[in-house]
C-alpha cells in the first residue's frame, strides 16, 4: 500500500470514510485543516463556524485516540497557509507521501479546485465515492436519463425499495407512499413543546467561540447561546431524544410556525447529518423501528424519512447532474437585489421578522420558514437567484452548496424553470396565516387585498402570476390560480399591479416596509 495522506474536510467527520477505510496507521496520516478561503468564501454564521469548527477538533481527537496520526491545523496557526492546496504542499515539503486520498467533496467549487490543483502537486490525487450518501452519483445518473421530468416522489420509491424502508413485501407500509395530505396540521395552544437538548460548550468549544468573536466579528449572526452537538455521542443523544419525544408529533405539525418557538417538533439533525457526525441509514432506521414498535404513527415517520432518504438524496443527485449550469439559471430573470431587512430582521410583516430573527440567532429555521415564507417573499418579490443563494449559504449552519442550492433555485425560487419542482411554492397570505400564528402580530392586515394596509403577500402573489404568464399558465399544477386571475376585473388588476409597483419600488430604495 503506498503511504497515503488523508485529506478530511469539515462536512466529513465520520470513521465511515472511504478515504479512512484501509488507514495505515503506521505510515499513513490524517490532514484536517481550518482554512481562510473555506471560512471566508461567503460569510458564513459565526455558529456555522462554530459548529464545524469545534467539531473537526473533536474528531481529530476521536481519530488520535486511536492510534492515528493527524496534522490538524488551526485557523490562527501562524503557519497556515490559509488554502487546502497550501496546506497540502506544506505537509509534502515535512513528509514523502505517494498518495493523496479525499472522499468526493460536496460542493462543485471545491472537486474542481482539487482536480485543478492536483497538477500543482507531484503526488497522484485518488477522490473516493461518498459512501454516506444512499444513493451513488453514477446511481442517480442512470435512474435520470431518459426521464422528460425528474421528480422527487418517483426517486423516493425506488429508494425505499433498494434499502427495504417501510415496506411490507412489495407494497409501502400502510398501503401509501406518502401521507403528505396528513401533515399540515396547527399546532394547538395547550401542547407541550419539548425544549432542544443544549449541551454546554466544554474547552474546545469555547475557544473556538473566542476564535470566531476575534476573526469572523463581522460575519452574520450571533455566537451567543451555542448549545450544538459537536461529537458523534451528542449528535446521536439529540436523534434519540427526537425519536422518543417528537416524531410522534412530527407528521402533524411539521408545517407548522409559532411565534418565538423556533424549534418545534424538529429534528434538528440536518447539522449532523451534513458533517458526517450522524449516518443517514441509521437515522432512517431508528425512525422505522419508532413506526415498527408503535412509538409512532406512519404519516409521522414516513414524512421524516421522505426528507432523508427521498428529498436530501434526490437535491444532491439533481446538484451533481446538472452543475455547474445550474448556478446560473434563471428562469424569471429575476434581478433585484437583496433586501436589507433580510440581514436584520427590521420589517413590518411579521412572519418575515420573525424568521430572519430565528435565523439569525440560531443559524436554523425550519423547512416551512425556509420555503413559504422567507423562499415564498424572495420569488414573489423577483430577487436575483445569485443574491439569495448566497445569503441561505450564508445563514443556516446545515447549508452547504450541494443541498442549499437546489432547494433554493430549484425549491424556492423556481429558477430553474422546473428541473427539480413541478410548480413555483408560491402563495398569499393565507397559506401563513393558516400554518402559523404570526399575522396576529403583525402591522398589515391578513385579510385586506390591496391598500397600504393590506399584506404584501396577497397582491404580490397575484402580481407574481399576472407578470409571468406567458411562462406559468400552462402549469397544469397553476390551472386553478390562473382560472381565477383570468376572472378578475379589470380595475382588480390594475389595483394588484400598481400596489405591487409601490411596495417593490420601496422595497428597491430600502424603505421600512
Amino acid at each position: 500500500m503506498p503511504k497515503t495522506l488523508r485529506l478530511v474536510l469539515g462536512d466529513q467527520l465520520s470513521q465511515k470514510l472511504e478515504s479512512l477505510k484501509d488507514i495505515d496507521k503506521d505510515n499513513d496520516m490524517v490532514l484536517m485543516c481550518e482554512v481562510k478561503t473555506e471560512a471566508t468564501y461567503v460569510k458564513h454564521h459565526k455558529k456555522k463556524i462554530i459548529l464545524i469548527f469545534s467539531a473537526m477538533r473533536h474528531f481529530a481527537q476521536e481519530l488520535i485516540s486511536q492510534g492515528i496520526r493527524v496534522n490538524y491545523v488551526k485557523y490562527d496557526d501562524p503557519k497556515n497557509t490559509g488554502s487546502l492546496l497550501g496546506e497540502i504542499k506544506r505537509n509534502l515539503k515535512k513528509e514523502k507521501f505517494e498518495l493523496i486520498e479525499v472522499t468526493h467533496p460536496g460542493e462543485h467549487r471545491l472537486l474542481a479546485e482539487i482536480q485543478d490543483r492536483e497538477k500543482q502537486i507531484s503526488v497522484p490525487v485518488k477522490i473516493c465515492d461518498d459512501t454516506r450518501f444512499l444513493s451513488p452519483l453514477d446511481d442517480f445518473k442512470k435512474w435520470a436519463t431518459g426521464r422528460k421530468q425528474l421528480r422527487m416522489e418517483f426517486f423516493y420509491r425506488e429508494m425505499r425499495k433498494k434499502t427495504s424502508t417501510l415496506m411490507e413485501g412489495e407494497k409501502p407500509a400502510g398501503g401509501q407512499w406518502n401521507y403528505d395530505s396528513e401533515n399540515r396540521k396547527t399546532i394547538p395552544t395547550n401542547i407541550n413543546i419539548p425544549e432542544p437538548i443544549r449541551f454546554k460548550p466544554n474547552a474546545i468549544t469555547i475557544e473556538v467561540i473566542e476564535l470566531v468573536e476575534k476573526e469572523f466579528k463581522n460575519h452574520f449572526g450571533s455566537s451567543k447561546d451555542f448549545h450544538f452537538a459537536v461529537t458523534r455521542e451528542q449528535a446521536t443523544k439529540i436523534l434519540e431524544h427526537f425519536i422518543e419525544e417528537k416524531l410522534k408529533y412530527f407528521g402533524n405539525y411539521q408545517d407548522a410556525m409559532v411565534e418565538g418557538k423556533p424549534w418545534l417538533f424538529h429534528s434538528h439533525i440536518s447539522f449532523y447529518l451534513n458533517c458526517g457526525l450522524l449516518d443517514p441509514l441509521e437515522v432512517i432506521k431508528e425512525a422505522e423501528r419508532a413506526y415498527l414498535e408503535g412509538k409512532a404513527k406512519i404519516n409521522a415517520v414516513e414524512g421524516f424519512i421522505r426528507q432523508i432518504l427521498g428529498w436530501r438524496e434526490f437535491v444532491r443527485g439533481v446538484y451533481w447532474l446538472k452543475m455547474p449550469e445550474y448556478a446560473n439559471f434563471n428562469y424569471f430573470n429575476a434581478k433585484r437585489p437583496l433586501p436589507k431587512f433580510f440581514w436584520s430582521g427590521k420589517t413590518k410583516m411579521n412572519c418575515l421578522s420573525q424568521c430572519i430573527t430565528q435565523t439569525s440567532d440560531n443559524a436554523y429555521a425550519h423547512h416551512i420558514q425556509r420555503l413559504m415564507v422567507l423562499g415564498n417573499f424572495l420569488l414573489l418579490s423577483g430577487i436575483s437567484p445569485e443574491e439569495v443563494n448566497e445569503w441561505y449559504l450564508v445563514v443556516y449552519a446545515d447549508a452547504y452548496e450541494w443541498v442549499q442550492m437546489p432547494n433554493v433555485s430549484g425549491m424556492v425560487l423556481f429558477a430553474d424553470g422546473g428541473i427539480l419542482a413541478s410548480k413555483p411554492y408560491a402563495s398569499s397570505s393565507a397559506y401563513i396565516n393558516r400554518m402559523s400564528n404570526y399575522c396576529k402580530g403583525c402591522s398589515y392586515k391578513v385579510k385586506e387585498k390591496n391598500g397600504p394596509q393590506a399584506c404584501p403577500f396577497n397582491y404580490l402573489y397575484w402580481n407574481f402570476l399576472d407578470h409571468n404568464k406567458s411562462k406559468l399558465s400552462n402549469n397544469p399544477r397553476l390551472g386553478m390560480p390562473y382560472k381565477t386571475l383570468s376572472k378578475m376585473p379589470d380595475e382588480k388588476i390594475k389595483l394588484i399591479r400598481n400596489d405591487s409597483k409601490t411596495f417593490l419600488k420601496a422595497l428597491e430604495t430600502n424603505q421600512y416596509i
